[in-house]
Parts: C-alpha cells; structure tokens; sequence
C-alpha cells in the first residue's frame, strides 16, 4: 500500500485546507498530513470539540443502566467516574499526536499495522456508520416530534445536515462544537432541571455481594467504552493545531472535555432513572409537559445529535480513505451519512435499539487492543527518535513487517470473549464474575503482553 504522503496519494487525499479559525469553506484534503505552515489554532479549542458532542440523550438514557442493574446511585455515579476517566485518559494520550505528526489517528496506524490497517480501518468505518445510526435515531425522532413530520422525514433532514458538516470539514466542526458547548451545556441544565424536580436518587442497592461488585464492574465499563469509544478518532480533531503546541495542555483540555460531558450525562440518567421508562424523543417531551418547554427539550436533543454525528461522518471519511478507497473527503463524508439513513429506519421499524447498543458494545472491544498497539508502535520509534521531531516520511521509509500489529490484535480480542458481558453474549468468566465485564481490560493488557516482546526485538 503506498503512503499517505506520497506525490499519487496527495493528488486523491489531499486538497484544500482552512487556513485559520474562521475559515468555513469546504475543506478537501484527507488523509495527507498537514504542512506545518498550514497549522493553526489553540490547544484550548480541543475542549469544547471534546465536550459538546456527548451531551447527546444517548449518554443521558446509558447513565441509567447503574441503576437497572441494582446499584444505588452513589455507588453507580463512581462507577461511572472511574470507568469515564480510565476510557478518557488514552484517548487524551493519543490525541496530542496529531499537533505533532499533522496526521488523524487511523492515518497514522498505518505506522504499526502498514497494509493490515484495513482491519482496524474497516471496523472505524464501520463503526462510525452505527453511531451515526444509533444517534440519528433519537435526534431525527425529536426532529420529526418538533416539526410535526414523518419520522423519516426527521431522520433524512438530520442525515443531510449532518452530512453537510462532515463534508465541510475541520474548522466547521470546530466552530460549531465551541457555540454549541455553551448552548447545550444551558440547555441540558434547565431539562436536567425539569426532568428531576421532585425525583430522588435510588439510594439503596438491590444486589449485593458479589452481584454487586459484577454491577459495578459493568457500569463502569459502559462508561469505560463511551470514552475510549472516541481513540480511533482523536487526532483528526487536533492535526491542525502548531507542532509547539502544549501537549500538556492539549492533553488535559481533552481529557476534561470528553469526561466531564459524558459524567454529567450519565449523571442525569443515574438520577432519573426510575422517570427515564420511555426512551425516545415522546418520552421527552412528554417528560417535560409538552409546550413550548417541550419544543426546547426536543431541539436540544436534535442539535445535539448534529454535533456528534457531524464528527462521526467526518472521522468516517478518514477512514475511508486509510482503508485505501479513494474518495475525496467530502464525498467519503457524504456517504457515511448516506448509509447512515436506511441503518436508522431499520433500527426504527424493527424496535432494535437495544440490541444496537449491545452491537455497539460488542464491536468496541477492538478498540483497547488498538490503542495498545499504536501506542507500543509510537513509544519505540519515539525512544529511536531521542527527542528529534516526528518525519513520517522517514518513519514510513522504514520498512517493518506488518503481522505482528495484527496477529496481537487478534489475539486480543480473542482472549477477551470470554471476559464479554452483553445482552448478545455472556462469556464464561463474566458469568462466573457475576456479569462483571473485564473485556477491555483484558484486550488491552493481552495486545501489550503480545506486541511489545515483538516490537521492540524488531526495533533492536
């Protein structure tokens, strides 16, 4: 597979770039990295894009499931703290190297996996398609509820719109998420407000022992998977920024903005969970009184939709285009939303979003592996370098053997179904845990157990 940067690959995966903050036309370059005299912008832009896109109903309706599975409130909050900062960490981590590499993350996978990147590519593209579903779902039901139109007709005007920011790219995306971290943020306190006036909190468990601590493992890596759940896309939204930028700065800005939407969602739903029965856009509005109070809470969830989907159609594209298709980026992002349409009516005809969600889940599981891999692939080369700045052009001349980074991501996951724990599956240890989910856990320590021993007798 030739490289990313290569004269070919530049002429189908580049194109124009925004040029500074602002600049809202439509951008085409891909998967080609960004010069260096083309970066600009922040690290403090790397929160906002990180916080608005969570604060979805999806998160909110997930938060209820500490308390479905019998945990008190209290006790399923710090599950869910402690699973939303173990996802967030690493894709903080892996965030900062698109300020340094000018590349998105599947981009620069291809630095571990070379041609095997299809895989993980495939499965990325895959996955942004569902999420693009699984949301879409609920932000055009609450489109259609607030215009009085057909559900389709709510889902395709979502789709299009969503598909319209994807396909106009970086800075659009940016500039959106920073208007809409203050809107959403005002608007998800006032129905937060309104949904749990005269609601307590469960404050006492119905399972205890070791069901309890089986509950508590599985919320938290609910939690753990909707963090984690944005690593294969990080560095997209940060490969713009200047190679000085602060990767401290970059890293914490990240790590609070995905933690602290997706606790405060979750924390919603927690509390709530015995008022949130109905969990589609009616329910919403039939929660907050109809009205105009209701109008506000169903455009709240459809905007919200838009934001996260928009940055699912874009990384998408990218994908897309690592797998070796060569779309332009724009065109790549249009399909992505495209598909996304029949996904969601199926979802809607069939009443099959729970058993999405656990798809969701299940497909996932890829994901620590992944992150063990690139990040074993990124520590050798970084320790070769001695601190001198990243060439990918020099990094890519190196050839290395490509089957390592694959047969340990097989092996990874492999070794993680037994550990499973969804509605679909229930492997034997999680059975014998009590439904504890170790799944994650478990895939990443094996693809770091695997890959390194490999990896760093190929660096010497």
């Amino acid at each position: 597979m030739s490289l990313p940067y290569a004269q070919d690959e530049r002429a189908a995966f580049g194109g124009r770039m925004p040029t500074a903050p602002g600049d809202l036309r439509i951008e085409a370059n891909g998967i080609a990295p960004v010069p260096e005299d083309r970066r600009y912008g922040r690290a403090g832009r790397l929160f906002t894009v990180w916080f608005a896109p969570n604060l979805t109903m999806t998160g909110v309706f997930t938060g209820t499931v500490g308390i479905a599975l019998g945990l008190d409130f209290g006790t399923a909050l710090a599950a869910v703290v402690l699973g939303t900062l173990v996802g967030a960490a690493p894709t903080a981590y892996l965030g900062t190297w698109g300020s340094r590499t000018g590349s998105g993350q599947l981009p620069l996978s291809r630095l571990a996996f070379g041609p095997g990147v299809v895989l993980p590519g495939a499965l990325q593209w895959l996955s942004s398609i569902a999420w693009d579903a699984l949301i879409g779902l609920f932000g055009g039901d609450a489109l259609a509820q607030l215009c009085g139109w057909p559900f389709w007709l709510g889902v395709l005007v979502m789709m299009a719109a969503q598909g319209a920011l994807g396909v106009l790219g970086y800075e659009v995306i940016h500039r959106l998420q920073t208007v809409m971290t203050f809107a959403l943020a005002a608007a998800f306190a006032v129905l937060a407000t309104k949904l749990l006036r005269g609601v307590d909190p469960v404050t006492t468990s119905t399972v205890h022992g070791a069901d309890r601590a089986g509950a508590f493992v599985l919320t938290c890596t609910i939690a753990l998977s909707l963090a984690l759940s944005w690593a294969p896309y990080v560095s997209d939204f940060s490969r713009y920024l200047p190679r000085e930028t602060s990767r401290t700065r970059m890293f914490w800005c990240t790590l609070g903005g995905i933690s602290a939407s997706f606790v405060a969602v979750q924390t919603i739903g927690l509390w709530g969970a015995s008022v949130f029965t109905d969990q589609t856009a009616r329910g919403i509005d039939s929660l907050l009184g109809g009205g105009a109070l209701g109008a506000f809470g169903l455009l709240a969830v459809a905007l919200a939709a838009l934001c996260s989907n928009a940055m699912n159609d874009y990384s998408g594209s990218l994908a897309l285009q690592t797998m070796g298709v060569r779309l332009p980026r724009p065109v790549a992002a249009a399909l992505a939303a495209a598909l996304g349409f029949p996904l969601v009516l199926w979802m809607h005809a069939a009443d099959t979003t729970a058993r999405f969600q656990n798809v969701l889940l299940l497909v996932g599981y890829w994901i620590p592996g992944f992150v063990a891999i690139v990040s074993v692939d990124w520590l050798v080369r970084a320790r070769a370098r001695r601190g001198a700045p990243v060439d990918l052009a020099a990094e890519h001349a190196r050839p290395r053997p490509w089957w390592p980074a694959l047969a340990a991501f097989a092996v990874a996951f492999a070794a993680a179904v037994p550990f499973m724990s969804t509605g679909l599956y229930v492997g034997p240890v999680a059975e014998a845990l009590h439904g504890a989910d170790l799944a994650y856990g478990v895939a990443f320590l094996v693809a770091l157990a695997v890959y390194a021993p490999l990896r760093m007798r190929r660096a010497r």
